[in-house]
C-alpha cells in the first residue's frame, strides 16, 4: 500500500507544525479499534488489544467487543502482521516505548478493570509477553509518560461504572533491578481520566481529560483545562491552562526540547450531539512553549482520532488507528516525518 501524502501546514510563527502527514498501511481490521497499546519493539511498530463494535454502533443496539491480537508492521512500506495475543483481551491501558520493548499497564475488557502490566517484545519473528509488577490496583483510561526510565501512571477509574476518578499517581523504575510502583503525591487539580501525559524537561506533566460525578442518578463527564508539571524534586506545580479542554487525545505527547504537543482530542464542543450527527472531534494542534510558559495554535492534523496512542518510531511520528467520532472507530494509521528539531 502506498502512502498518500497530505499536507498540513498553518503559519503561525515557530509554533507552527508544519509538514506532510501519510497514510501507513491501515490497520487489518475493517473497523479499526480504540484503546490500543502501541509501541515499537526492535524497529518493528507494534499495535495491540483494543476494542471497538464490529457488528452494530453503539445506538443501534451493537455491543463493544475488545481483541487480544497484537500486529507487527515491520517497516513503513510493509504489511500487517497478525503476531500473537495478549495474555487476555484488553484496551484503554498505558502504553509507552521503553528501550526494546512496549510497556503495557492496565487497562479493561467488558467486565473489569486490570492492575497486570507487562512488557511486548518482537524479536526474532516471535512475539515475547514478559510481566512486570502489577499496579497497586486496577485502573483503565488513565495516562503515562516516561521520563529516563522512570515510567508515571496517572488517573483513571478503577471498575466499569465508576462514579468518579481516581486521583492516585504511580511510578516505576523500569531500569531498576527489582522494578516496583511507587505512589506520589496526588495532582493537586484532583481526579481525570483520558488525560494527556508527557515527559518532558526532565519533568512529568498531566494534561486536560475529564472528571466525573453522579447527577441525578447520571454520570457526567466534566471537561478539564488544567495543566500541571510534576518535577521530582519540587513536586507539582500548575502551568497555563489549556486554552480549550482536550480529552482523549493521543498520548504520551509528542515533544521537542522546547515544547511538547496536543494532538487534538475531544474538546466537548459536541456534547449533547447524537452520535449519528457527531462531526468527528477537534483536528486542531496546541503547542506548549516551555520558555514562554503559553499555549499556541500549531495546525491541524489530517483526521481527528482519539483514545490512541502516540508512537515515535523512528524517524516518523504516527498515530495508529482510534476513534472517529462516538462509536466509529478508524483503521487509519497517519504518520509525519520528525524536522530536525524534534
Amino acid at each position: 500500500m502506498n502512502a498518500i501524502p497530505m499536507l498540513v501546514t498553518v503559519v503561525l510563527g515557530s509554533a507552527a507544525m508544519a509538514g506532510e502527514w501519510q497514510r501507513l498501511p491501515a490497520l487489518p481490521d475493517k473497523e479499526g479499534v480504540a484503546g490500543a497499546f502501541a509501541g515499537v519493539s526492535n524497529d518493528a511498530l507494534v499495535v495491540a488489544g483494543g476494542a471497538n463494535f464490529p457488528d452494530r454502533k453503539p445506538w443501534e443496539g451493537g455491543k463493544k467487543v475488545w481483541y487480544d491480537t497484537v500486529f507487527v508492521l515491520e517497516k513503513p512500506d510493509g504489511q500487517w502482521k497478525a503476531a500473537g495475543r495478549l495474555p487476555r483481551p484488553l484496551g484503554y491501558g498505558v502504553s509507552v516505548t521503553h528501550r526494546s520493548g512496549v510497556v503495557c499497564v492496565g487497562g479493561s475488557d467488558a467486565d473489569r478493570h486490570y492492575a497486570d502490566a507487562f512488557r511486548l517484545e518482537w524479536k526474532g519473528g516471535k512475539l515475547l509477553t514478559i510481566p512486570l509488577p502489577p499496579l497497586p490496583g486496577p485502573v483503565a483510561n488513565a495516562c503515562g509518560a516516561l521520563v529516563g526510565d522512570t515510567l508515571y501512571v496517572a488517573g483513571g477509574q478503577d471498575k466499569p461504572d465508576a462514579t468518579s476518578t481516581l486521583k492516585t499517581i504511580f511510578q516505576i523504575d523500569l531500569a531498576a533491578e527489582t522494578p516496583a510502583w511507587r505512589q506520589i503525591e496526588p495532582c493537586p487539580g484532583g481526579g481525570r481520566m483520558l488525560a494527556l501525559a508527557a515527559g518532558f524537561d526532565g519533568a512529568f506533566w498531566l494534561v486536560g481529560g475529564a472528571d466525573v460525578s453522579l447527577v441525578n442518578g447520571q454520570v457526567q463527564r466534566r471537561y478539564l483545562t488544567d495543566a500541571y508539571r510534576y518535577d521530582p524534586a519540587d513536586g507539582w506545580r500548575r502551568i497555563a491552562d489549556l486554552p480549550r479542554p482536550a480529552v482523549a487525545a493521543p498520548s504520551p505527547a509528542p515533544a521537542d526540547v522546547t515544547g511538547f504537543w496536543v494532538l487534538g482530542g475531544d474538546d466537548g464542543s459536541q456534547v449533547g450531539v447524537s452520535p449519528d450527527r457527531h462531526q468527528g472531534f477537534s483536528k486542531a494542534i496546541l503547542r506548549f512553549d516551555a520558555k514562554s510558559g503559553k499555549w499556541a495554535e500549531a495546525g491541524a492534523l489530517p483526521a481527528g482520532q482519539v483514545t490512541t496512542s502516540f508512537v515515535r518510531w523512528g524517524a516518523l511520528w504516527v498515530i495508529p488507528s482510534g476513534e472517529a467520532r462516538p462509536g466509529v472507530r478508524s483503521p487509519e494509521v497517519w504518520s509525519r516525518a520528525l524536522t530536525k528539531q524534534e
